[in-house]
């Protein structure tokens, strides 16, 4: 066996186990509120979250869920708060590809955390990037109570929910809600603002102030049935559409719903017939090194990806660090924008690393990415990026007008465009490669995913300077020993923050993936894309 077939091996291994990994912390996180507050609502009578979106989905398999880490090891000191206390994703009803939002009632009785309104927010900018129909399966106390200050009154707080849901309806995207639990004080204008609103009787009900706070306000003594139960909301005040009678009739009736909705012009994105990628894409891990600082060819890795394997480069020998393609993912045309880690030589003969965005390869990127929206071809960013080429002779060469360029064509792009997080993605590098301040519709890292100012060891190596030259400033002599405990001090938190989980948990990304699902993710993110036109692209001012 070759070296190479042994590194190949190392890394097909270390990327599987790494999958693995997060595959586990999943099946944690899909537990919920756990076994005991899952039986809790078996015994009322109804379905958990998970239960209830697998039972509305045409396909389960085919979910593409979107923040499951959502507020992983987070909020430690009120108990955790796994997948962010709800459930977001894209899936397929009746044939028609929706937004699914599903409170987790084992969590917290479905309390908003502060997580939860960020989470809800993304799925909400989803559906309206995309025009998805939207499916809120209602199941919440309202506002987790000890952190209202940082959920209640700002622009991106739970309020910004109920503004989302007039706009959807302004924009014509459907909005069907099932109350299907508690749905209580602000949070009961969610539903009654979608166009139609089911009730599950005997464990849905709905009101602004519950029994407690009735007594508390007007003296008023009243049971919650009485209040807002499902006769008294469909019979009564006319506030909900449809009295259903359990969980499941409810959810064969949102089915039947969204099987009589019209559809939606498409944008026009360019679809031949399918073809398999090189070996299936089986063994695309073993192309991506364990060892994140050894050169790789990115290439091998998209060729695993598109159709067929085949790539038609632009400017392939120009501005190496950066690779442009044309390519097709199950059928579906795109623009690739991929950071190439070989070391290669620029025509001046000067060694160019990989992983770094130097001039060549920031003017090509942003002329592909114009290229791109002039013929609406989707965009496909793969990070494994350190960063800008920095130094003496990159300022010279003018690196910062040549990355504002690049930074302007993302900025300006309105192309779909979708973001694997493969490695590194590094300061300036994540804006460039379109991170997630730049609106990708779907961003996804994989398990070796990098993100962060600058990596672990730069940061420590930066900061330990600067204390070092400043206690020299002082006059004072700094001691080996604590400069290394401050070195290791920094690198660890560092370390800690840049992990593909900690991303996740915030929602820098929408999910983590097994690299072998790349090619799936993206397909079903530019077929929901399709269904949005396309806006004329106007870069604004740009220097060439």
């Amino acid at each position: 066996m070759t070296d190479i077939d042994l590194d190949f091996n190392k890394n097909l291994d270390a990327m599987h186990l790494a999958a693995s990994k997060a595959k586990r912390r999943l099946e944690k996180i899909y537990e919920g509120g756990g076994e005991k507050k899952i039986a809790r609502q078996h015994e009322k009578g109804k379905m958990t979250a998970r239960e209830r979106v697998a039972y509305l989905l045409d396909d389960e398999e085919d979910f593409l869920e979107i923040g499951a880490f959502a507020g992983y090891e987070m909020y430690k000191e009120h108990g955790g708060c796994p997948a962010g206390g709800v459930i977001t994703g894209i899936g397929r009803v009746r044939g028609r590809q929706c937004m699914i939002i599903a409170n987790d009632a084992t969590v917290k009785a479905g309390a908003w955390f502060p997580i939860t309104s960020k989470k809800n927010l993304r799925a909400q900018e989803i559906a309206m990037e995309n025009r998805l129909p939207l499916i809120y399966l209602v199941d919440s106390a309202g506002v987790y109570l000890p952190m209202q200050d940082e959920i209640f009154p700002d622009k991106e707080h739970f309020g910004r929910m109920f503004r989302n849901n007039a706009k959807i309806s302004s924009m014509g995207i459907p909005q069907i809600s099932a109350i299907m639990g508690s749905c209580v004080a602000g949070g009961a204008y969610l539903p009654i603002m979608s166009d139609e609103a089911l009730i599950v009787e005997g464990t849905g009900s709905i009101f602004l102030a519950g029994p407690y706070l009735v007594k508390a306000a007007i003296g008023e003594t009243v049971d919650k049935e009485t209040l807002g139960g499902a006769t008294t909301q469909s019979e009564i005040s006319g506030v909900t559409d449809y009295k259903m009678p359990d969980d499941t009739t409810c959810l064969d009736t949102i089915k039947d719903l969204v099987d009589k909705m019209g559809h939606e012009t498409k944008a026009g994105i360019d679809r031949i017939k399918s073809k398999p990628p090189l070996d299936d894409g089986k063994e695309i891990a073993g192309y991506f090194p364990e060892n994140a600082t050894k050169p790789y060819d990115t290439t091998e890795i998209l060729k695993r990806i598109v159709d067929e394997g085949k790539l038609t480069f632009y400017k392939e020998d120009y501005g190496k660090t950066i690779t442009c393609a044309y390519a097709r993912i199950d059928g579906w045309s795109v623009g690739i924008v991929a950071n190439q880690r070989l070391v290669s030589k620029n025509a001046k003969g000067e060694m160019q690393f990989g992983g770094v965005i130097y001039s060549d390869s920031a003017d090509k990127a942003s002329r592909f990415i114009m290229n791109c929206n002039q013929k609406k071809i989707p965009l496909v960013f793969f990070h494994d990026v350190t960063g800008f080429m920095v130094g003496s002779r990159s300022e010279h060469g003018g690196i910062i007008k040549d990355g504002a360029k690049m930074v302007n064509a993302v900025s300006n792009s309105t192309v779909p465009k979708f973001t694997v997080v493969m490695g590194n993605s590094y300061g300036a590098g994540n804006y460039a490669m379109c991170g997630k301040a730049y609106d990708p519709r779907l961003i996804v890292a994989w398990p070796t995913a990098k993100i962060a100012v600058m990596g672990g060891t730069q940061a420590a190596k930066v900061l330990t300077q600067i204390q070092v030259t400043s206690l020299k400033r002082k006059g004072e002599e700094p001691d080996k020993d604590a400069e290394t405990a401050l070195f290791e001090k920094i690198k660890n938190k560092y370390d800690e923050q840049t992990t593909p989980y900690y991303a996740a948990a915030r929602l820098w990304v929408d999910a983590i993936i097994d690299p072998r699902e790349t090619r799936s993710v993206i397909s079903r993110g530019i077929e929901m894309s399709n269904n949005a036109a396309i806006e004329k692209f106007n870069v604004g001012v740009i220097q060439t």
